[in-house]
């Protein structure tokens, strides 16, 4: 995939990054697996918080808490027409865990939200989107799209400027 295949958008501090995820979520749906990679501290666990939270906003539904699924490993979200879930694979052991999770079924209907998406291995689905978030000086971060063309287009209104995001 070149770089002209991939949407870029810079988020120069934690607010730019929930601004960002409350554009995504009216472009998402069911069956969007969303592998969310970075390193520790990026920022993957505060973009699914900001995007779950904006889902369930959109869907008239009350705020709930979102913690990080680094010990539960999935917590699932009603979160309107679809329901989202979250998963933190960084202590999954084994991808043959992924099943007694339950979490390839819900790659078919649900949202699905991926950190350490690399523990999926070969079960990672093919139509799968990839948000990377980059860490830049600052506490900014550069969140770059991969995945089909189709999506990407889909989804490209959310990567476009806003001036309330320029650092």
């Amino acid at each position: 995939m070149s770089d002209a295949d991939l949407l870029r958008i810079a988020l120069p501090d934690l607010a730019a990054t929930a601004r960002f995820a409350e554009r995504l979520a009216p472009l998402l749906r069911g069956g969007d697996v969303l592998l969310l990679r970075g390193p520790v501290g990026a920022g993957k666990s505060a973009f699914a918080r900001a995007l779950i939270g904006a889902l369930r906003s959109r869907a008239g539904l009350p705020p709930e808490d979102v913690p990080s699924p680094t010990f539960t490993l999935v917590q699932t979200y009603d979160t309107g027409p679809f329901e989202t879930w979250h998963a933190d694979l960084y202590r999954l052991s084994d991808p043959s865990e992924i099943i007694e999770l339950g979490l390839d079924a819900a790659f078919g209907t649900a949202l699905c939200l991926v950190e350490w998406p690399d523990r999926l291995g070969q079960d990672a689905p093919n139509d799968a989107l990839t948000l990377t978030l980059e860490v830049m000086e600052d506490d900014a971060r550069r969140a770059t799209l991969a995945g089909p063309q189709d999506a990407r287009a889909r989804l490209s209104p959310a990567f476009a400027p806003r001036p309330e995001d320029t650092a």
